[in-house]
């Protein structure tokens, strides 16, 4: 039997629902359990208990996936002052369970959104300097995998604040840690390549090239992921 295919509008509605449903304090019990639930089943979190990707960028800087609220303990047991939040949308149960872990070990929880399969928002991208400034650390950055976002925000961490070269930074985008350059999220990649022709390679600075040079639109429309690469991310592992 054939289905039909849902609407922007229905696809809306339901992502509403689920913020309505998890984006509020956990004050019960059978609460809490159908958060857990919803965190390992839904939302992959019970391969993250294996493996949560987690990683240091420089000794003031964590990457990782998703946390669950034993392993945003561990982070505070090494220092951590911040979470930096890549993934938006508060659609799941890791989310009011990740707040409660944060406010119990007294960790500051932002946001920083970002998006892994499309081109990159270039008032984001100008915002990340004073972002940085700002941060306290030691911190830790997640999406959801760890894989793309984290690396990408990881990328950007190092050229902007750090100051580093191009090519270490783009090292934050890698196979290591589960990141495919072929799928849809290979446009971060491609983000960071049209800087090297248009931008470094010229000397212009990074931000400057952002603001006077990047168009992405041009990006979208000339990035062309691969097939199988796509399916492996996409429907395989599930990416966000």
């Amino acid at each position: 039997m054939l289905t039909r295919p849902r609407s922007d509008e229905e696809r809306y509605a339901r992502r509403m629902a689920r913020i309505a449903r998890w984006d509020r304090p956990i004050e019960s019990g059978g609460q809490r359990l159908r958060a857990w639930a919803n965190m390992l089943l839904v939302d992959h979190g019970i391969f993250r208990l294996a493996y949560l990707n987690a990683h240091r960028v420089t000794p003031r800087l964590w990457r990782s996936a998703q946390p669950a609220p034993h392993q945003i303990a561990r982070f505070a047991r090494e220092g951590v002052k911040t979470i930096v939040n890549l993934r938006g949308g508060r659609e799941h149960g890791s989310w009011p369970l990740q707040k409660e872990a944060c406010e119990r070990h007294g960790i500051r929880l932002v946001d920083f959104v970002l998006r892994s399969r499309g081109a990159p928002d270039r008032e984001t991208i100008l915002g990340a300097e004073a972002f940085f400034e700002e941060l306290a650390e030691p911190a830790l950055v997640h999406c959801k995998s760890g894989a793309d976002r984290a690396g990408f925000f990881s990328a950007l961490y190092l050229l902007v604040h750090e100051k580093l070269p191009l090519a270490e930074a783009m090292r934050q985008l890698s196979l290591r840690y589960g990141h495919f350059r072929f799928a849809k999220t290979g446009i971060l990649d491609a983000f960071f390549e049209a800087y090297r022709r248009e931008g470094d390679a010229k000397g212009i600075p990074f931000l400057e090239w952002v603001r006077t040079v990047y168009d992405p639109d041009r990006l979208e429309r000339e990035f062309k992921p691969g097939l199988i690469s796509s399916l492996i991310a996409d429907r395989l592992i599930r990416r966000e």
